[in-house]
Order: structure tokens, then sequence, then C-alpha cells
């Protein structure tokens, strides 16, 4: 019940340039299942990045392991791609407990909850990805199982109604969220452990790439995985999809070896620039520079000048050009910094 795949997931197969089919995009793809797995890290040693999260899960592991105890309940926050889903492995292969899988919206009923929770074995990790989409009345039975591992059943209506306490075996909750502002403030505190994961540096993101090449048998150099890793967006999925897709463009119009110079061409032909904007974050900052002359813009003008939809826009490009200073928000509206007309090569307005 648990483990049923998220259909809508993948149901979006629309042709041409959507947001879902980006090179760039961090929300996970069926060609990212495919290899996902095996390019994962299965220890805290192998995990390239985050240092202050993995020294101090490694610390927390250790001590739950000389006491004989599970784990306390864990949270990991932060934007798609970062780790989230790894870590959770990494946590439970660390434990040596199973790993038991599901998510949020998949959990709709309490009896769903409960199947999921009696069937567990002692020190099991339970992993939940966006936790923060649990339906409330699930919520309220899963404190209890949390707190005080049980929970409180209610079997039938009216006066006939009874309550039924069931036993669950001590266990650790993995919970993963990109929205920590949904959570509510309940289920949040009943977390022992929070962490939120920040985006990678370059060099960070290098290892990755050259690790993943190495499993996925792939010729490439320093230079060429810097390179791969420059254009990333400080998020390691992304680096595992261009370094597949720059491999695909060696192999067809090089030699197979990964250096600067084919990292480089391929990335432009893939429209995806130094900065590791696609051609639609182009398109955004070309409206506000050229076609608004960099002036405040509300966020449904500009959907119309570049074709999409408003929520698209707030949800999917906008936090990185905010992340990277190209965009800022403004009670006026969206307009455009210096860096994004520099960037571009176009001259600002004169100041009024």
């Amino acid at each position: 019940m648990w483990e049923a795949e998220d259909e809508d997931l993948f149901a979006d197969d629309a042709r041409g340039h959507d947001s879902s089919r980006r090179a760039v995009s961090t929300e996970l793809t069926q060609d990212d299942l495919d290899v996902e797995h095996s390019l994962r890290p299965t220890t805290l040693s192998e995990y390239c990045g985050q240092e202050r999260v993995r020294q101090n899960l490694s610390v927390l592991i250790a001590a739950a392991k000389d006491r004989g105890e599970t784990l306390d309940h864990v949270l990991f926050s932060g934007p798609p791609g970062l780790g989230k889903t790894t870590l959770a492995n990494v946590v439970a292969n660390e434990m040596g407990a199973r790993l038991k899988t599901t998510s949020g919206p998949a959990i709709a009923r309490t009896g769903d909850l409960a199947a999921i929770l009696t069937n567990l074995e002692e020190g099991d990790v339970l992993f939940v990805d966006e936790i923060h989409r649990l339906n409330h009345q699930v919520e309220e039975v899963l404190y209890p199982a949390m707190e005080d591992f049980f929970l409180d059943i209610v079997i039938g209506k009216g006066p006939a109604a009874r309550s039924i306490r069931l036993d669950v075996p001590h266990f650790t909750l993995i919970g993963a969220t990109t929205r920590t502002g949904l959570l509510t403030g309940p289920l949040r505190d009943r977390f022992g452990i929070s962490y939120r994961l920040d985006y990678y540096s370059v060099p960070e993101l290098t290892r990755i790439v050259l690790r993943s090449a190495g499993i996925l048998g792939v010729r490439i150099d320093e230079q060429g995985a810097e390179e791969i890793a420059s254009r990333s967006r400080g998020t390691p999925r992304l680096a595992n999809r261009l370094l597949k897709r720059v491999r695909d463009y060696a192999q067809v119009r090089a030699d197979g070896c990964i250096t600067w110079e084919v990292a480089a061409e391929a990335l432009r032909f893939f429209e995806i620039d130094e900065m590791g904007l696609d051609w639609m974050d182009k398109k955004i900052l070309d409206a506000l520079t050229r076609t608004f002359r960099g002036r405040p813009v509300g966020l449904t003008t500009i959907a119309s000048a570049v074709g999409e939809d408003p929520s698209t826009l707030e949800d999917v490009y906008e936090p990185y050009l905010l992340q990277r200073g190209l965009i800022i928000r403004t009670p006026q509206g969206r307009q455009a910094t210096t860096l994004a007309f520099e960037h571009l090569g176009v001259v600002p307005p004169p100041s009024s």
C-alpha cells in the first residue's frame, strides 16, 4: 500500500519546452530513477558534501548504536535534489536497519498508517517523503506513535465506537520536506533531530561528478567534471543528470572522453550557460531587461510575456534567479538587477 508509485509524478508527458522536461529542473524524473539508486552513496564516508550534517549524524548514530537504541526521529528539509532521500538510505544502512519508504500523499487514511506501523520490526527506519502533505487526521494518529510507540485506533461510530490501543515497535521516522513552513508545529516539534540541507559548492559537486562518472564507466578529467559542476545550480541530482547528457554528447560528437572543451560544447548545445541558466531563465531575464527595460513588473505580466503559467514561474523558475541575484522582488513587482543586464550583455537604462 505504502510502496505504490505516485503515478502523477510522471503523468505530464507534454512535448516541447515545459518545466517538467527542463534539463536543469531539480524535480525527480524517470530518467533519474533509472540510475539514481546505483549512484547513491550507502555510507556516511561515501557521502560528499553537507559536512556539518554528516559529522553530526555520525556522532548521533554511533551513540544510538552504542546504547542499543533506535535513532531519534529525523527531519530533513531543503530544496529538491539535495540528498534528503539519499541521507535516509545512509542512516538506515549505518544503523543496520531496514528502510520502509512512503510519502505524505500516499497515506490517505489512518488505517493506511496503522498498516504501515504495525508491519514494522524493532529498529526499522520509516522514511516519509513530502511529509508536510500528510492528512491532518493521519498526523494526529502519528503523534503518539512517535512519542510513546502506540496507536489509538477508533473502531465503529456513535455510541458503539470503541478505542483500541496497539503497540508498535520502536522505530525511527525520517521525514523529508521541501516546504518546512507547511509543517504543523506539533509535528515539527516531535522530531528530535532536524537539519536543513544547503546547496553544494562547486568543489563538492566536482567530487560527486567524478564519483558518478566512475560508477557509470564514463571517462572524464577533473576540468570536465568541474565545468559540469559549475553549471549544476548547487544540486547533486542536476549534476548527475548533466553528466549523463554530456556523456551522450561526448559519445556521439567526441571520442567519448569528457574534457573541459567537450563539457563546455555539450552544455552549450543543451542551452545551459555558465551560470546554469537555461532557455526559459534567459527568456525571463530578456523580458525584464529588454522588454520592460528594468522596470518593476508584476508576476502575471511577466508570465504573459514569456508564455508561462504564473504559479509555475513563481515556483519553478524564480527561486534560482533570486538566489543568484539576477532578479529582486519589490512591492511594485519583479525587477532585473545590474547583474542580469551584465550577464545578458544589455546596456541598463539610465537611472532617473
